[in-house]
């Protein structure tokens, strides 16, 4: 009640006022002619006495326009009252009198100049706060369309079905359309279809409309940079002693293990502060040796390691250099994944398959052991987020889907293992996974190969039945990408040296390229380009639609990990021989070194290769430099900078 009492004491003041500064106007405009109020009063005070016919009829005359100059008030005047009175927007009825008011206006164009043009003294400042604030509140309501004129809240759902080229061509049928093609919610709309900034609010821009043009411009630049190989490339930091045994990276971050037993983790957004070096469990440690380390996954909040010995450290990369979560396998460790929705590990040594998770508490504690009736090939965690981790293993010729809440106490050979696919005889080598997926590589022997050779099965993770069947190839299929792939598209390498793309809508090859002589070893794409890497080191960039090669870079070794985003590159060329032959690996030869170590590359698209920062810090010098190193490098290098003669003492 109290409110309600404060709103209507509000109001009362509020009209009160606006009556009285428009009362103001009115005299103001009537004394500026000053003469007819004279004249007007005169004839008043005569009327009683005596006067022609002239004098009546003029006087009558000033007497009619005053009075319409009162009622003829100016529009906000009429809005205000309105919201004064409680009505939330103007009615009809008074839309339409407030059209017949200005053509009324018109018609008497110089008489209303004439009271327009008076000056204003001390109320001008107040007038124009005032219409400043009914202008905000007085927002286009009604938008015209052809015959008809529509609210602008429904003409604005209208908009909402039109892209950018179609708001830019509204944008320049009328004013009124205009502002409602320039409307930050559909620009904002527009924003988040893109793909850009996913997580953003309508108020985190003021002109959404300039920020998705800035970030269209940017991703055009990046694709030409990707298309030109315009950008920057960094070998990461290697040390002498140390073999490459394994690579990982996610969107920001990167992971090597070395036979030397040292874990590296790098920062891609921030290379100046270096690499840290993960810190293995107590119990590793206390080897000597320390053993080498066999695979190594990474994630945006945690990373983990296995060792040759059947451990494996699990690290957050928050918290610091020491382990999280430490296990012992009692055999080698042969596959090893992460989730990258949630904290989940899983290994598998000999048949033993292991999944770990964090409780409520923070606490690790094993979800699902399984053992299964051949040794493990290899795991993956499907991606998504659900209540219990969902892991695949496949080890011969079958694929298994473990899921902890379907796990039955009974020890069984195979517990809480559901078979996706099996045939004997046909073993499976490789396989990827996505939300609701999975792409099985199956090796066709003996009277396979008379059905028309090798083949990748798809499968339905919710009903666990084949939906496809691709490909029809001579050689092994050695690596898919489904998750990582565009929506409908499995990419995929085989050793018979192509890159096969298929329409899971369809079941037909869409891209088929002879990529690398020697088989190829790793692969992935995104909508318009695809990045393939061969045994024999190459790593290749292709377009999609025509089907040509961008370009390649070669290193030694094969390729065994690719991983990019929309601007950035990581490729890793790691060794199969972990311990070289015929040199000495703790040698200071580096020639020799760097024939069996293995290399891991970053390269960078976005960069701009006219900018100082993309010049490497030793060739940003100039001639004003006494030395460096034993002579001026800034004579030698293309990129220094010009100094002023005069300035310099040149």
């Amino acid at each position: 009640m109290e409110g309600e009492d404060e709103l209507l004491d509000f109001r009362k003041r509020w009209k009160q006022e606006l009556e009285k500064k428009t009362k103001v106007k009115n005299d103001s405009a009537v004394a500026y002619l000053g003469h007819c109020s004279k004249a007007g009063g005169t004839a008043e005070q005569r009327r009683g006495h005596a006067g022609t016919p002239e004098e009546k009829a003029r006087d009558a005359e000033g007497s009619k326009r005053r009075e319409e100059g009162c009622e003829d008030q100016p529009q906000y005047v009429s809005i205000a009252e309105g919201l004064l009175d409680g009505r939330s927007s103007p009615l009809l009825a008074r839309m339409e009198e407030e059209r017949v008011r200005r053509k009324r206006r018109c018609v008497r164009g110089d008489e209303q100049q004439q009271l327009l043009s008076a000056p204003h003294t001390h109320s001008t400042a107040h007038l124009t706060l005032i219409d400043q604030f009914i202008q905000d509140l007085n927002e286009v309501n009604e938008i015209p369309f052809f015959d008809v004129e529509l609210p602008y809240e429904l003409a604005l759902k209208i908009f909402q079905f039109l892209n950018k080229a179609d708001l830019g061509r509204c944008a320049q049928v009328s004013k009124s359309w205009r502002v409602l093609a320039e409307d930050e919610v559909l620009w904002y709309r527009l924003f988040l279809e893109e793909g850009y900034h996913r997580g953003a609010s309508v108020s985190d821009s003021p002109c959404w409309k300039s920020t998705l043009r800035d970030c269209i411009n940017t991703e055009k630049n990046v694709k030409y940079n990707w298309k030109n190989r315009v950008g920057s490339i960094s070998h990461l930091q290697y040390e002498l002693g140390k073999v490459l045994c394994d690579v990982s990276s996610c969107e920001r971050l990167v992971i090597a293990g070395y036979t030397s037993g040292d874990v590296r983790l790098w920062d891609t957004l921030h290379w100046d502060s270096g690499a840290l070096n993960l810190q293995p469990a107590h119990s590793t440690r206390a080897e000597t040796p320390l053993p080498h380390v066999s695979l190594v996954r990474v994630t945006d909040t945690v990373a983990c390691a296995a060792y040759e010995n059947g451990c494996v450290d699990v690290w957050s990369t928050e918290s610091g250099v020491e382990p999280i979560h430490h296990y012992q396998h009692l055999q080698r460790v042969c596959a090893l994944d992460l989730c990258a929705d949630a904290p989940v590990v899983t290994s598998a040594s000999g048949s033993e398959v292991r999944v770990d998770t964090p409780d409520d508490r923070g606490y690790w504690r094993t979800v699902c052991l399984t053992q299964l009736a051949k040794p493990v090939d290899g795991v993956m965690v499907v991606p998504g987020k659900r209540e219990s981790p969902l892991v695949s293993a496949w080890a011969g010729e079958s694929v298994y889907l473990l899921d902890p809440s379907e796990r039955e106490e009974e020890s069984d050979e195979e517990e809480g293992a559901r078979v996706l696919h099996s045939v004997y005889g046909h073993p499976v080598t490789c396989l990827d996974v996505s939300a609701c997926r999975a792409a099985v590589g199956v090796k066709s022997c003996g009277w396979g190969m008379n059905d028309g050779g090798n083949k990748v099965r798809v499968y339905s993770l919710e009903t666990g039945q084949a939906e496809l069947v691709l490909g029809n190839s001579a050689g092994d299929f050695t690596c898919i990408s489904l998750g990582d792939a565009p929506l409908h598209l499995l990419v995929c390498g085989n050793k018979d040296r192509r890159v096969r793309v298929f329409d899971l809508r369809s079941g037909s090859s869409v891209v088929s390229l002879y990529a690398h002589h020697m088989g190829v070893t790793t692969v992935q794409a995104d909508d318009w380009k695809i990045v393939s890497g061969g045994g024999e080191g190459l790593v290749c960039v292709w377009e999609m639609r025509m089907g040509a090669k961008l370009w390649e870079m070669h290193n030694r070794h094969p390729v065994r990990h690719i991983r990019f985003n929309s601007s950035t590159l990581v490729t890793a060329n790691i060794p199969d021989e972990k311990n070289p032959r015929g040199a000495c690996i703790t040698d200071d030869d580096l020639t020799a070194h760097r024939r069996h170590r293995g290399v891991i590359c970053y390269y960078d698209f976005s960069m701009d290769s006219s900018s100082q920062e993309h010049v490497l810090p030793i060739c940003r010098s100039d001639y004003t430099e006494t030395s460096g190193y034993n002579y001026n490098i800034g004579l030698a290098m293309p990129y220094d900078t010009l100094a002023d003669p005069q300035g310099s003492g040149l």
